[in-house]
């Protein structure tokens, strides 16, 4: 790390009492944005080298105990893909940028409608009509502009499945067609990386976490090739708000134990179901 920023950061620093109780050094929003002024560095860059020197900025201080510093380093420096920017996607991307994922691409093509209005988080009056990806993106910036985001109208397809997802690490499925949740798999598996897959309908919800060598999602849905109907029961059941709300957060946070490197408690080869007519919560073994 340059020697200015170093200096930079140091100067910046104060002591306060960490949620533990014990002290903590820290960096303040706006020393953050201070130390990228004057030296010409992006917001992550800073956040990262404040971490990795035991400094916290404040805006991830109650993370802190649950997540750690070292972790929090690796949350920072990846690049996540949020396909769907609608119910799931919206609450997904959320979590992911106040978490203090570092790079966030959200895709999808289509834009709000009135019907949005009971469930999707960037959806309100104002922003009927608009893109879905371009206004998460802009609501992003405003929750953590140290977020690198890139917005990509576009809906998924075999053809341009690889390019949305290049180079990220892993990839959240928030599409609302079986068929299109395939084809993000099959991308998912010849990048090599894995995906966080979930599904809403009524008060059900489910969330499955696939690696690249798994069976993956033919285990919950069948074979593809043997698809009757390419669209979920949430096209009869609906989706109300607490139910998606619920399933993003398990979804978002299959995301960052990945990330954070605890493979050994993911839902993989599992699938976690929740039914919140009668509050009943089960995870299944799919193998």
């Amino acid at each position: 790390m340059a020697t200015g920023l170093i200096t930079a950061i140091v100067a910046e620093v104060h002591e306060i009492r960490g949620p533990n109780g014990s002290g903590c050094r820290v960096l303040s929003i706006d020393a953050v944005q201070r130390i990228a002024a004057q030296t010409g560095k992006p917001l992550r860059e800073v956040e990262i080298g404040a971490l990795q020197h035991g400094i916290t900025p404040v805006r991830y201080l109650r993370n802190q105990v649950s997540i750690g510093i070292l972790d929090q380093i690796r949350l920072l420096e990846a690049k996540v893909a949020v396909i769907g920017q609608g119910g799931l996607g919206g609450f997904v991307a959320e979590i992911l940028a106040r978490a203090g994922v570092g790079r966030l691409v959200l895709i999808d093509g289509d834009r709000f409608e009135d019907h949005n209005l009971n469930r999707q988080l960037f959806c309100t009056a104002d922003t009927i009509g608009q893109y879905k990806a371009e206004r998460a993106a802009t609501h992003v910036g405003r929750v953590n502009a140290a977020v690198l985001v890139e917005a990509k109208v576009a809906f998924l397809t075999p053809s341009n499945a690889d390019q949305l997802i290049a180079g990220c690490d892993v990839v959240v499925d928030c599409l609302d067609n079986i068929v299109s949740r395939f084809d993000l798999e099959s991308a998912a598996k010849r990048a090599g990386i894995p995906m966080a897959s979930a599904a809403v309908a009524g008060y059900t919800g489910q969330v499955s976490t696939v690696f690249s060598e798994d069976t993956g999602i033919a285990l919950i849905y069948g074979a593809r090739e043997d698809l009757q109907d390419s669209e979920g029961i949430e096209t009869v059941l609906g989706c109300p708000p607490q139910t998606v709300a619920l399933v993003a957060a398990v979804q978002s946070s299959e995301v960052i134990k990945v990330l954070s490197g605890k493979t050994d408690r993911l839902l993989r080869n599992k699938l976690w179901v929740a039914d919140l007519s009668d509050n009943t919560f089960e995870v299944f073994s799919l193998v």
